[in-house]
C-alpha cells in the first residue's frame, strides 16, 4: 500500500463508517485510486458460468450499491465487479447508525437493509458501464413488497440488458424474513420465476444465488438440490453471518450481519461442503474474510472457481484488488498449477 493510501485510510477511520464509505465513493469518482487495470495472466484467466474473467478476484456486492463508480472500479485490478443490491423501488434502508467498524477484529457489522436508489437509477448508470469489464448486479426485494419473489425477477428484467450476470440475494440478515426465502419450497419457486424471466430475455445471462453461512447441514443439502433442479449457474458462499463468536470489539453486540476476518473459516467450510454436495458441478464463488492472496487461494483450493471480497478494503485499501490477484498468480505458479481450475477443490478435504 502506498503512503497516500495509508494516509487516506487513516483519515477515513477517524470518520463515521458510513460517512467514510461515502467519501471513498467520492474519491473514486475524483480519480483518486490506483488504476493498474484488471490484473491478468495465463494462469489467472479463468471462466466461470460462461464468463471470461481476466482474474478470479471480484468485488462483492455492497460497496457500490448504486452503480456510481463502475469505471474506476473496473480499473483497480478486479477481475469482475458485483454492484447492488438493488430493489424495484428506491428505499432508505434502516435507521442510522447502521454500519460499525470492528477494528480489533478486522471486521464490520452492517444493518443497512437494502438502502438503494432503485432499479430505474441503476439501469441508467449501467447503460454507461465500461464495456470491457465483467459486471453483475445483486438483486433485492423491497422491504414492504407484497411479492418479494416477484421483485427479484422485476429487477432482473429491467436491468439485464446491461449486465453480465445477476445474483439472487436471499441471504441478507437485514431485511425481515428475507432469509426465509432460503427454505426449499420458497427458494425453488423464487428461482423458477427468476430463471423463467432470464430465459425470456433477448440475451441469456448467468444467474447466481448468494447464500448465508448460518445454514444447517439439512439446509445446505436442500440448497444444493434446488440449485441443481432450477439450473442456477453458480452459488456465492457466503453472505454475512449472525454469529458473534470470538469478537473483541466494543461493537460486537450490534445487530446486523458480520463480515470480515472472523467469517473466513466458517464461510470456507460452507464452501467446501457445497462443493462436495454438488460434486463440483456447480461453480462456487467464495466470499467471506478474504484479505490476502493466501486466503483467496485457500478458497479456491476449498472448491471456489472465483472469489470476492469487500470488508478487507476498509483496512487494507482498494489496492488490495491488484495485490491479491498478483499474489494469487504467484501461489498458483509455486504449486505447479497452470490454471485456476486445476487448483479448484485440490484441498477441499481440509475444510470438511
Amino acid at each position: 500500500m502506498k503512503l497516500t493510501e495509508k494516509l487516506g485510510l487513516a483519515a477515513l477511520h477517524r470518520m463515521d463508517p458510513e460517512a467514510a464509505h461515502g467519501m471513498s465513493i467520492k474519491a473514486l469518482k475524483a480519480g483518486l485510486a490506483p488504476a493498474p487495470g484488471p490484473v491478468t495472466s495465463s494462469r489467472l484467466r479463468t471462466q466461470v458460468a460462461g464468463l471470461d474473467l481476466p482474474n478470479p478476484v471480484g468485488l462483492a456486492a455492497g460497496f457500490d450499491k448504486n452503480g456510481e463508480v463502475l469505471t474506476p472500479l473496473s480499473r483497480v485490478g478486479f477481475g469482475f465487479i458485483e454492484v447492488g443490491a438493488v430493489t424495484p423501488r428506491p428505499q432508505p434502508g434502516n435507521p442510522k447508525p447502521r454500519l460499525f467498524r470492528l477494528s480489533e477484529d478486522k471486521a464490520a457489522i452492517n444493518r443497512f437493509g437494502f438502502n438503494n436508489e432503485g432499479m430505474e437509477v441503476m439501469a441508467q448508470r449501467l447503460a454507461d458501464r465500461p464495456k470491457d469489464a465483467v459486471i453483475g448486479l445483486n438483486l433485492g426485494a423491497n422491504k414492504d413488497s407484497d411479492d418479494r419473489p416477484g421483485d427479484f425477477a422485476k429487477v432482473l428484467a429491467h436491468c439485464a440488458a446491461h449486465l453480465d450476470f445477476a445474483t439472487v440475494n436471499v441471504s441478507s440478515p437485514n431485511t425481515e424474513k428475507l432469509r426465509d426465502l432460503q427454505g426449499k419450497a420458497a427458494l425453488s419457486a423464487l428461482l423458477a420465476g427468476v430463471i423463467e424471466t432470464r430465459d425470456a430475455l433477448p440475451r441469456i445471462l448467468p444467474v447466481f444465488l448468494k447464500i448465508a453461512p448460518d445454514l444447517t447441514e439439512d439446509e445446505l443439502q436442500d440448497i444444493a438440490e434446488v440449485a441443481r433442479e432450477t439450473g442456477v449457474d453458480a452459488l456465492i458462499a457466503t453472505n454475512t453471518t449472525l454469529s458473534r463468536d470470538g469478537l473483541r470489539s466494543v461493537h460486537k453486540d450490534q445487530a446486523g450481519g458480520l463480515s470480515g476476518a472472523p467469517l473466513f473459516d466458517k464461510s470456507t467450510r460452507v464452501l467446501a461442503r457445497l462443493n462436495q454436495l454438488t460434486d463440483g458441478q456447480i461453480p462456487l464463488i467464495g466470499v467471506g474474510g478474504i484479505s490476502t492472496a493466501e486466503q483467496a487461494y485457500a478458497k479456491i483450493c476449498a472448491g471456489a472457481s472465483a472469489v470476492q471480497f469487500y470488508t478487507a478494503m476498509v483496512y487494507g485499501g482498494i489496492s488490495l484488488a491488484a495485490e491479491i490477484a498478483q499474489g494469487l498468480d504467484k501461489l498458483l505458479a509455486r504449486d505447479g498449477f497452470d490454471t485456476v481450475a486445476q487448483a479448484m477443490g485440490s484441498k477441499r478435504e481440509n475444510w470438511l
